[in-house]
């Protein structure tokens, strides 16, 4: 909890004790529906807290933002992200119904409103966002042909609408074909922490 606040100090403090409520949450939850390996649950802030809100050092999203978080497994990037913009629409998707129910029980937890939840895949999804998540569902160009058809055209925010997703290790073979509409933003720039060494967020404008 301490890296949060030492990174987004300016949080209010309904904002800081939702974040302190996801140890207890997600330790709970994850007891009886396994949404995190046993490894990384200790480091829940570090490996899935704060690496969701990386994106959140890439984009500060402007009131009434849609956003769909595709896979978002037991919340991430969602949760934290919701958290961070209160005032952003998101629509948490994830085909394995035990994972949403988690997302279910954590959202009512912190009276998260802005949050909306489908178990569903994500060629179910006809309706369109300002931005699309995800998070080392898949290789990127399976996950642009995925979600390409689920991105407004109208933009709202200071860049354009399109895709955002978190991947580690290298990948610049799968990025190489999209040149100019591809930003690669080094997480380590944003946190000190080995984890994030090889960490990436990937922006794709539509």
């Amino acid at each position: 909890m301490k890296q949060i606040l030492k990174y987004f100090p300016d949080l209010t403090q309904l904002q800081i004790e939702k974040y302190a409520r996801l140890q207890e949450l997600y330790f709970y939850w994850n007891e009886k529906i396994n949404v995190i390996s046993r490894k990384d649950i200790e480091h829940l802030y570090t490996r899935h807290v704060l690496h969701s809100l990386a994106i959140a050092k890439v984009i500060n999203f402007k009131a009434n933002t849609t956003i769909l978080d595709v896979g978002t497994g037991g919340g991430f990037p969602g949760i934290p992200l919701a958290i961070m913009f209160e005032n952003v629409n998101f629509l948490l998707i994830d085909s394995i119904r035990k994972k949403i129910k988690v997302v279910n029980e954590i959202k009512e937890a912190l009276n998260l409103i802005n949050v909306n939840t489908l178990a569903v895949r994500t060629d179910k999804i006809n309706d369109k966002f300002d931005f699309v998540l995800g998070r080392a569902i898949t290789n990127f160009p399976k996950f642009l042909n995925f979600v390409k058809n689920n991105i407004k055209k109208e933009n709202n925010n200071d860049i354009n609408n399109g895709i955002i997703y978190l991947k580690g290790g290298n990948f610049e073979d799968e990025i190489s074909v999209y040149k100019k509409k591809i930003t690669v933003f080094e997480i380590s720039n944003f946190f000190e922490n080995e984890f994030f060494e090889t960490k990436k967020v990937i922006y794709y404008q539509k």
